[in-house]
């Protein structure tokens, strides 16, 4: 199977009072159809990388490429065309729009690939079955449970189908029971032609995906890839 993401000798260097080396030379190659995990103590590099990949955030020096195309990261529009496309984002804290209600919340990050409105609505009716939250698409986030708030931005994630979904500790702020409905919600996106990373200080979790990388003082120390 052909590799579809492929990082090479990425640094990242975050310049305040001090110097900080985030990422230390990582290179990684990631193919479809396969769940990656990152685990590694807080500052070892995890968010920075998967910011890195989503093109929110862009390297000190190093390349990326997604399907053998090389990405310009200094090219703002077109990235932010390419990540509304290809690249679905679910944070810790999911990062829900508290004056929309989860229906709205889904059917908009729609609208920001493409201006259809009622295909919009309708993709997110059928997201909200999927997440087994029907009953649930008038609600504001601040009416819904932790959980419901975690499924709600799946939804919203995987709304454009993009190749390449990206998990920052989706269950971090979860309790066991509530996370495991959350993490099988997430591993059942597993399919041929997507990418899954997720980062996680959770092994239990981490062992269940395909590929387990280890990171420590800014690089991929170990893994079983």
């Amino acid at each position: 199977m052909n590799n579809f993401l492929e990082l090479k000798n990425i640094h990242k260097t975050f310049k305040t009072e001090k110097t900080v080396k985030v990422l230390k030379g990582l290179s990684q190659k990631f193919k479809k159809g396969k769940i990656y995990s990152l685990m590694g103590p807080s500052g070892s590099g995890k968010s920075t990388l998967l910011n890195i990949i989503s093109l929110i955030d862009k390297p000190s020096s190093g390349s990326m490429k997604f399907d053998k195309f090389q990405i310009d990261f200094n090219n703002n529009g077109k990235n932010d065309i390419f990540r509304a496309a290809k690249i679905g984002i679910i944070y810790q804290q999911n990062n829900l729009l508290a004056d929309f209600t989860a229906l709205e919340n889904i059917y908009l990050a729609s609208l920001s690939l493409h201006n259809d409105k009622k295909l919009a609505i309708s993709k997110a009716k059928q997201l909200l079955k999927l997440v087994k939250l029907s009953n649930r698409s008038d609600h504001y986030p601040s009416q819904l449970s932790g959980g419901e708030c975690q499924r709600i931005a799946i939804a919203r994630a995987i709304i454009n189908d993009p190749e390449v979904i990206l998990a920052d500790e989706p269950t971090g702020s979860l309790d066991m029971n509530t996370a495991k409905d959350v993490f099988k919600l997430l591993s059942s996106q597993k399919k041929s032609n997507k990418l899954i990373i997720f980062a996680t200080h959770n092994r239990f979790f981490a062992k269940k995906a395909d590929y387990l990388l280890e990171m420590t003082n800014g690089s991929v120390k170990t893994t079983n890839v």
